[in-house]
């Protein structure tokens, strides 16, 4: 027996610390309610739970965030609603104005509403804010292209110039293209200013012009000045007339055959041009110089249209005179007989009026002196086909030749030809970008895009009622379908967001269960280990005062 050293003790004391440390862990977890409580009690599954706190955390935090956007995005479209019913009022006014049955005392007092309810659309794009932040991006930028000049002169060719001189020439002259492309080019210069627009193209097989371009020169087409454009007396709706009788030739006839004065004369005929034949006539080149020039077939100088013009009404006459329909007994049929030539047409078709051409050019010369003398070039007729000086029908002015007022606002205002217009024409608003954080992980985000709504950016800024009602009415429709595609686009950037919300709240619940499942205490299997801990506990108290009283049996044997 040894009673320096008691094992029995020692055994038995290792065992009660263990069970107190045990003890206190479940204490801690029972107090805390978790059982990772530190590094100590599961060093992987602390880190998969802070993991798991971030993401439940930024969870929460992007709801808050989402429901911040929806309250942005409101605010927004709340605004655009309130822009789109001025736009409504400024429509009601410009189809009031549109009626011829108004004054222009009438039309200025429409224009007044119509201009403090565009100054007003503009200041809500400037004004609206949410947290002291502009909603709406604060650029010049618009739906209708950034330059006014492009955007007037594309205005007339789609509201009336192209379309009416279509059908002019088809109703005057009898001749249509055939669906061929034309392509409108905004970016031509002669660079003298001489040639304010031109038809260009490629000869072909048959006669026939192909890859057709109607080449406008910006620089003398403006300023724009619609309806008529450009200035008194060759407004630029007469100049498109006069390139769209290029343009329907070119397809419908052996063109590249025709002499240059008749398709220069026909041109100007579909307009009249009794402005330039007096200005040739009458102190120009004279009927010398304009003779010389026909019979040079010349148009390299104003005398050389002047003179296809004066013969073509020569030849309109005389025909007519035989009991045909003039000019257009000659272009239907060159247009109905493929390959034909002036020679032929006239030879066949001119009612015995001309044997063919050189019979033409005989008698012009011989009767053009007194024939130019006796047309009336100084009264407000232009001399166009089917007006008064040429057929006896009604005036046809230099405003009125064409009315500017086609039956619709289209890409592809022409029946006969298929057109292609430059890029760049049409613009945008500018754009707001903001991005919404929606998620706890980065770049979880949803973008918003917001471009301008002011006056400019919807192009409206101009509208002019007072002369321009029908081109308002266009302006302020597109004006109107862009800002009901921009709310459109803000109603599904909303449901994105509440579908945003519900995955944030979806994730939250269960990356909550998951955490649970690892940071959590049970509380029944606790409970259970703090009672058995607790009799490990008391037993061991029990025992260690029955090891230490193993020494005591050594006095007994010194005592016997």
């Amino acid at each position: 027996m040894r009673i320096a050293s008691n094992p029995y003790s020692l055994n038995t004391q290792r065992h009660l610390d263990q069970t107190s440390q045990g003890m206190a862990r479940t204490l801690q977890r029972l107090s805390s309610g978790l059982r990772v409580n530190n590094a100590a009690d599961d060093a992987a599954g602390l880190a998969i739970g802070s993991r798991m706190e971030a993401l439940i955390r930024g969870e929460r935090q992007s709801v808050r965030n989402i429901n911040d956007a929806i309250s942005m995005v409101q605010v927004t479209e709340g605004a655009m609603g309130s822009i789109a019913d001025s736009l409504q009022r400024v429509r009601e006014l410009a189809v009031q104005a549109a009626s011829d049955s108004l004054s222009s005392s009438d039309r200025a007092a429409l224009q007044e509403e119509a201009s403090a309810l565009l100054q007003g659309i503009t200041q809500v794009s400037q004004h609206t804010q949410f947290n002291g932040k502009q909603v709406f991006a604060q650029t010049t930028g618009s739906i209708g292209g950034d330059d006014p000049n492009i955007r007037a002169v594309v205005d007339g060719l789609r509201l009336g110039w192209l379309e009416e001189a279509e059908t002019l020439i088809g109703d005057s002259f009898g001749i249509y293209g055939d669906g061929a492309s034309l392509t409108v080019n905004l970016t031509f210069t002669d660079g003298a200013g001489g040639v304010a627009a031109s038809v260009s193209g490629v000869g072909a097989p048959g006669g026939k012009v192909t890859d057709q371009f109607l080449n406008i020169d910006m620089a003398d087409f403006s300023p724009p000045n619609l309806p008529n454009g450009g200035n008194a007396p060759f407004y630029n709706d007469r100049i498109i007339a006069h390139e769209m009788v290029h343009a329907v030739m070119g397809r419908s006839m052996n063109f590249t055959a025709l002499p240059n004065w008749f398709k220069e004369g026909a041109a100007e005929f579909i307009h009249g041009a009794d402005e330039r034949l007096s200005i040739d006539y009458n102190g120009g080149a004279g009927l010398a110089g304009m003779l010389a020039a026909f019979n040079a077939d010349s148009v390299a100088a104003s005398a050389g249209y002047s003179a296809g013009y004066a013969a073509l009404r020569y030849m309109h006459d005389e025909i007519k005179a035989t009991g045909g329909d003039g000019v257009k007994d000659i272009m239907t049929y060159l247009s109905a007989n493929a390959g034909s030539t002036l020679d032929q047409a006239l030879a066949n078709a001119s009612g015995g009026a001309f044997a063919g051409l050189a019979d033409f050019g005989t008698q012009f010369n011989a009767a053009a002196a007194g024939y130019i003398a006796s047309l009336n070039l100084t009264n407000a007729d232009t001399g166009a086909i089917g007006g008064l000086d040429a057929d006896g029908g009604a005036v046809k002015s230099a405003t009125s030749v064409l009315t500017d007022r086609g039956t619709q606002y289209s890409e592809q205002p022409l029946t006969s030809f298929q057109l292609t217009w430059p890029g760049g024409i049409t613009g945008g608003t500018g754009a707001q970008q903001m991005a919404f954080q929606v998620g706890a992980a980065s770049k979880q985000t949803i973008n918003v895009s917001v471009g301008g709504v002011s006056a400019i950016n919807l192009g409206v800024d101009g509208v002019d009622l007072t002369n321009q009602a029908t081109r308002a009415i266009v302006h302020i429709d597109q004006a109107i379908e862009h800002l009901v595609a921009e709310r459109a686009k803000l109603g599904g950037v909303m449901s994105r967001f509440d579908m945003a919300t519900q995955a944030a709240r979806l994730s939250e619940e269960n990356t909550s269960a998951a955490r649970s499942r690892v940071m959590d205490a049970d509380f029944a299997q606790e409970t259970a280990e703090l009672t058995r801990k607790q009799i490990l506990q008391q037993a061991g108290t029990a025992m260690l005062a029955q090891a230490n009283a193993f020494p005591n049996l050594a006095l007994q044997l010194l005592r016997g």
